[in-house]
């Protein structure tokens, strides 16, 4: 088999990079260019992939894919991640079911080991009733919410895919994932995304293989902390009487805040940690599409996206969650408090385009002690709540009033998608004036990035605080716990990942070196 400079060859397995075709053209053009460029006969391939397809907009008259993929005269090898079995004393024990529990009891159900999962909120069925009791009538369940239940806050928030690592585990999350439901694209797109309405079933999906594997699942069963004897934990202690263990894995979610608080009262090795707040802005999807994309190409592409940062000012201020074609979510998990987040379905089809606009902040903003940034976000959220009237409308205001420290009298052309209500405020009255400056700064230079991105008529929706979790539980290299030898905290709320795939990422490797440490 040829190889062409640019070109990988691998055992067999050729990887081609940066082939380009354009709008409208179909797989079959794909492989016609792949068997040429591979010096093969398309009777001689036994294995083609597409491992990568993304947009190349930077000329807006002529827009192209652009794929990376694998081709070879060989079949598919083995390449999917097994863990050891063995036999092990007491069933794993796993607090919270987001994507870092959720893999990690996978993979341990799937090597024999029989995990009990601990969830406080509900499957995911019931979890959507609470989320729409709470959208229609404003009461919130503090236990089962758009943070917590089945599928944790990953479940309603579009489902994004993408992340800043690579290799086998995230191949393989991506593999399971579609392996469960998910759209096969999700496997070779640049931003992949499984969308807020298919998600729940991949979830309940993955839920339904553990269970017939010999795993359990908790539900509506709160931790509460940790029974130690001897330097080891023992036993996880719920509001419904203690499950025993010899390993726990600790994979709890960013808002888990009331078990921050228990589990760092109990001694274990914690630190604060920065994360970001802000609100989320909202414009037209179609004006986001067309600056990106140009006019020719707009409403023939999917609904464009955007990732955006600025360091203008003293802190760094940057979009996150970005959701095409999306909604404005109220996410709160607490009485008293405002929290949104941005949802989309599969299709992408909502008329505006959200993401969140944050700012740094760093533990030298916090209040003394390790849980000084939950107190942060707490008295953000509770300004908002105040500033929304106290029943849960969420802070609202045009960008351009934002700009002018003024309150927002009549909407545009955007319109607010948080479906709860909205109270029109000065957003600039939620935060310090270090942030306020910041993030004000850093729209306004995102907007020479993006044209339209600093529009007068932009929405923003307050506030946004969730991005990432304000602490990390210490643990080392083999992921144990500092304090406990088997204690392992995992994912984005013990400060280890950045979004679904890395939790799920994190929650096999830990999985892994659990079934390793019996495989002796």
């Amino acid at each position: 088999m040829g190889v062409f400079v640019g070109d990988v060859l691998c055992g067999g397995y050729m990887k081609l990079e940066n082939i380009k075709l354009p709008i409208g053209a179909n797989e079959e053009e794909l492989f016609r260019l792949a068997v040429k460029k591979a010096r093969l006969k398309p009777s001689e391939v036994k294995y083609f992939k597409i491992l990568k397809k993304s947009l190349d907009a930077r000329d807006k008259n002529d827009i192209k894919y652009v794929y990376g993929l694998e081709i070879s005269d060989r079949e598919e090898t083995d390449w999917e991640i097994t863990l050891p079995k063995a036999k092990i004393p007491k069933r794993p024990v796993i607090v919270g079911f987001g994507p870092a529990g959720m893999f990690c009891a996978l993979y341990l159900a799937r090597a024999g080991y029989n995990p009990i999962v601990i969830e406080r909120g509900l499957p995911v069925d019931e979890r959507k009733k609470s989320v729409n009791k709470f959208i229609n009538e404003g009461k919130l369940d503090e236990n089962s919410n758009m943070q917590f239940g089945e599928g944790g806050a990953g479940a309603f928030s579009d489902g994004k895919l993408n992340t800043g690592v690579s290799g086998v585990f995230v191949r393989q999350v991506l593999a399971d994932f579609k392996r469960y439901g998910a759209p096969p694209e999700i496997e070779w797109e640049a931003k992949p995304h499984i969308g807020s309405d298919l998600l729940p079933e991949v979830v309940k999906n993955i839920r339904k293989e553990i269970e017939a594997l010999g795993g359990k699942v908790l539900f509506s069963t709160k931790f509460t902390g940790i029974r130690a004897v001897g330097g080891l934990a023992m036993a996880a202690v719920t509001d419904k009487g203690e499950v025993p263990c010899d390993d726990l894995i600790l994979a709890i979610g960013h808002s888990a805040r009331d078990t921050f608080s228990e589990i760092l009262s109990e001694g274990i090795a914690m630190e604060p940690k920065a994360f970001a707040i802000g609100f989320r802005i909202e414009h037209l999807q179609e004006d986001i599409s067309v600056s990106q994309y140009g006019e020719k190409y707009a409403h023939l592409l999917p609904p464009a996206d955007y990732r955006l940062s600025s360091r203008k000012g003293e802190r760094g201020v940057f979009t996150f969650c970005m959701c095409p074609g999306g909604y404005v979510m109220p996410s709160s998990s607490e009485y008293g408090g405002i929290v949104t987040n941005g949802m989309s379905l599969y299709k992408r089809d909502g008329k505006n385009a959200n993401s969140a606009v944050l700012c740094e902040v760093y533990p030298s903003d916090f209040e003394s002690g390790v849980l000084g940034g939950v107190k942060l976000q707490q008295k953000y959220e509770e300004i908002a709540y105040n500033s929304g009237g106290k029943n849960y409308y969420a802070p609202v205001q045009k960008l351009k009033d934002f700009f002018e420290d003024k309150t927002t009298e009549t909407l545009g052309r955007v319109k607010p998608t948080y479906p709860i209500g909205y109270t029109f405020a000065n957003m600039s009255s939620l935060f310090t004036k270090s942030v306020t400056d910041n993030l004000k700064s850093g729209i306004k230079d995102m907007g020479t990035k993006l044209k339209g991105f600093s529009d007068d008529e932009a929405i923003l929706t307050g506030v946004e605080t969730r991005s990432s979790s304000p602490v990390r539980i210490l643990r080392n290299a083999n992921f144990a716990s500092l304090s406990y030898p088997n204690l392992y905290p995992i994912g984005e709320g013990c400060g280890y990942a950045g979004g679904i795939t890395s939790a799920a990422v994190d929650g096999i490797k830990a999985a892994k070196i659990i079934a390793e440490k019996y495989d002796k």
